[in-house]
């Protein structure tokens, strides 16, 4: 028998620290560094955070409201629909410790009226693909992550979350997937490092105890 055959499994990308998305929060475009929380601790697509507006955000309740996404054609073309699948319609609770910076965000660089864009351009546009990319190249080379791709911090956040033990069914909700496939795999990823965990702890008992029998012998 094959070992692990059959198991599905996907791409590894990297999962970047706390610490590391608050460097590069620090080193982008400051109308950007809402964007990038949220990314990283709401697990949020591109396309969605650039349909975000006003009217989604709930600060009182820490919640986002996900309906929209923002499409950008081959020809420049911009559209706003709903997400691909109805489970991409969803409500994603935020961390309390994000309502600072969302407020600022929301007063400094939102588009007005409770339809504005909560990502935009200067004149209160769509931000194109293109233009957050170069600022997100910027940041990510700044602090030592060249190779970092903006979904990943989607990947970071749901590695989080499958981190607090959250459920398959609540990490579907929470990641907008009609199917548990991708959660399973999250869930997947954190057993596996827990017993990774598990045996580095071994090693290190295992060292501590043969050197005390040492000591003993040597007494």
């Amino acid at each position: 028998m094959i070992k692990a055959a059959g198991v599905e499994r996907a791409p590894e990308r990297p999962v970047v620290t706390i610490a590391e998305v608050y460097e590069l929060v620090e080193a982008i475009q400051p109308r950007f560094r809402a964007m990038v929380l949220l990314a990283a601790f709401g697990g949020l697509r591109l396309g969605e955070l650039q349909a975000l507006t006003r009217e989604r955000v709930n600060l009182l309740h820490h919640e986002i409201a996900v309906v929209e996404q923002l499409f950008e054609l081959n020809d420049g073309t911009i559209l706003t629909g709903p997400p691909k699948s109805d489970a991409g319609m969803r409500k994603v609770a935020i961390p309390a410790a994000l309502t600072p910076e969302l407020e600022r965000h929301l007063s400094e660089h939102a588009a007005p009226g409770k339809t504005g864009l909560l990502f935009c351009g200067r004149r209160g546009q769509p931000i194109r693909r293109s233009n957050f990319y170069s600022s997100w190249k910027r940041a990510r080379e700044a602090v030592g992550l060249p190779h970092l791709h903006f979904h990943d911090l989607r990947h970071t956040g749901n590695t989080l979350a499958a981190a607090t033990g959250a459920s398959t069914k609540e990490l579907m909700a929470r990641m907008g997937h009609a199917s548990p496939r991708a959660a399973l795999i999250y869930q997947h990823a954190i057993r596996e490092r827990d017993h990774a965990i598990a045996l580095a702890l071994d090693d290190m008992i295992t060292a501590t105890t043969s050197e005390t029998k040492q000591d003993r012998r040597g007494a």
